[in-house]
């Protein structure tokens, strides 16, 4: 990877490393951790009816296996898996021994009563290829399937598929993630304030963590708050100061200075992200196919990366991450900066240059609405969308909404034209979570409802028997995508964490897609 990086904001040297050496205040064994703008404004640890998660979930709740950055799959809930050879049957063997954080045993009659706990759901799609759940014995579990589906491991290891406890669960109802998240994972829920901060306690009794970690239990932290800062620049001041040991995520602005401090520790690993502008094909300008594709031309992905991301990362060409099979796609429907064109298709569709450099039809400037929220990269992101829109002849006005809102006003459905957006997903799937008929305003902001995408989308997602069969439909149907312009690529970071190295210890692989709980499990506090 690169390492090219852009000057930072802030200065003083001398003054950060003695603020990291001035931490006496933080107990031993005790951490703060802070999530930052994409992962700001979780309403809830409800991993079943959740669509925002962040990074804590994975310490509250465990998953019947976890994916390794190599596709590979591990055990934690679940010790083995096989599937029939007609893939209509899948079989579990579950952990001995594992217990709720209330005392209440796992076991198969878990599993019998989790998946069914799908339905109507905006996660139903993960489990909706099994028919009925079979409990063999009380560590054996049986799929029986309505068709084959080669993700299943897949959704089984994501992140919404962390296993809550029964009792707690149906007794709590939607205060279930709030008030209360009962799972099995190496952490217990001590507190949740929405927007501000979760407070983390360690389980004593766990002792099943997968393999991916070194330490499979107890973790060695005791308590850990994680907090939530929306503003980049304040994440980076409460790193500086003492306030937080460790942020999730970094903007590339901070990497100069923290790569020039020896109390700070700056890791990378592969990307799972994608930075990109979804285009509202509902209203007007954007019901024209002409307007849309110019719109998502005058995106220069290059220029974005080398002057706001310092040529970390890579310019994004279409909707999957590139580690992805079906990220490659034929290369004429990739999506790349070509203002030349992008002025000639508003000319066709007749827009005409106006003497202040707006395009004019009708009388009316082409200007439009250009959503984002809060954070200083998405900020400066849109800002750069904004000028580089600009440059074609259209006034993109912006407007900063904060995490916890911006979804509702997506769900209005004709308020939105533009916006800035980002997903972390790893697998094909993520198209029909954003481009799916079936969720029109949120999550799918490009209002995209194209009955050859639908149908497109139903052969990937429920006709593939096989995962090259898979990987050939989801393409076919990432291609149609594209070729409708209901977005615009932008960026794909790499994933970017700092820690403390006076306070923490780290392990020197991190395993996994992305830093989550068999990475903690090993991290030590100094004493």
């Amino acid at each position: 990877m690169k390492s090219i990086f852009k000057s930072a904001l802030l200065s003083g040297s001398a003054l950060l490393t003695a603020s990291f050496l001035s931490l006496g205040s933080a107990a031993a064994q005790e951490a703060v951790f802070a999530v930052t703008a994409r992962e700001v404004g979780a309403p809830s640890y409800n991993p079943i009816k959740a669509t925002r998660l962040n990074s804590a979930n994975s310490l509250i709740f465990d998953r019947l296996l976890l994916q390794d950055a190599d596709q590979s799959f591990h055990g934690v809930l679940a010790t083995s898996w096989e599937s029939s050879p007609d893939g209509m049957e899948w079989t579990f063997k579950l952990r001995p021994g594992v217990k709720f954080h209330n005392g209440e045993p796992f076991n198969a009659k878990t599993i019998q009563w989790w998946v069914p706990k799908f339905a109507g759901t905006e996660n139903a799609y993960t489990v909706s290829a099994i028919d009925k759940v079979e409990v063999v014995d009380d560590l054996t579990v049986k799929f029986i399937m309505k068709n084959p589906d080669p993700n299943l491991l897949f959704n089984l290891a994501s992140s919404f598929m962390g296993v809550p406890e029964p009792k707690s669960y149906d007794a709590l109802g939607d205060k279930f993630g709030v008030t209360a998240a009962v799972g099995t994972g190496a952490f217990k829920m001590e507190s949740f304030t929405v927007g501000q901060q979760t407070v983390l306690v360690r389980n004593d009794d766990y002792k099943w963590g997968s393999d991916l970690s070194k330490n499979t239990g107890p973790a060695k932290i005791k308590r850990i708050t994680v907090r939530e800062i929306a503003e980049d620049s304040t994440a980076f001041l409460e790193l500086k100061t003492g306030g937080v040991d460790m942020l999730f995520t970094v903007p590339t602005d901070f990497l100069p200075r923290l790569q020039a401090e020896k109390a700070v520790k700056v890791v990378a690993i592969p990307g799972v992200e994608l930075v990109y502008m979804p285009i509202n094909t509902s209203v007007e300008p954007f019901t024209d196919i002409k307007v849309r594709e110019a719109t998502a031309l005058a995106v220069n992905q290059k220029e974005i990366l080398n002057t706001l991301y310092g040529g970390v990362g890579a310019p994004a060409k279409n909707f999957l991450i590139s580690s992805l099979l079906e990220s490659k796609v034929d290369p004429k429907y990739d999506i790349t900066y070509s203002p030349e064109r992008a002025k000639k298709l508003l000319d066709e569709a007749g827009w005409t240059m106006g003497a202040d450099g707006i395009r004019v039809k009708n009388g009316a400037p082409l200007q439009v609405k250009l959503w984002t929220q809060n954070g200083t990269e998405f900020k400066r992101l849109t800002e750069v969308i904004q000028a580089q829109l600009k440059a074609i002849g259209m006034k993109a006005d912006i407007t900063v909404f904060d995490a916890s809102t911006i979804n509702a006003q997506y769900k209005k459905k004709t308020e939105h034209q533009l916006a800035v957006r980002s997903y972390s997903w790893t697998n094909a799937d993520i198209i029909d979570w954003f481009f799916s008929g079936k969720r029109l305003g949120y999550p799918n902001v490009s209002m995209l409802n194209d009955p050859k995408a639908e149908e497109l989308n139903d052969t990937a997602m429920n006709k593939s028997k096989t995962w090259e069969e898979r990987v050939a439909n989801f393409k076919a149907y990432h291609e149609y995508v594209l070729s409708q312009f209901a977005f615009a690529p932008i960026y794909e970071p790499a994933q970017i964490f700092v820690y403390n190295s006076k306070r923490l210890k780290f392990p020197e692989a991190i395993r996994g897609t992305r830093l989550t709980s068999q990475s903690i499990l090993d991290v030590n506090v100094a004493e």
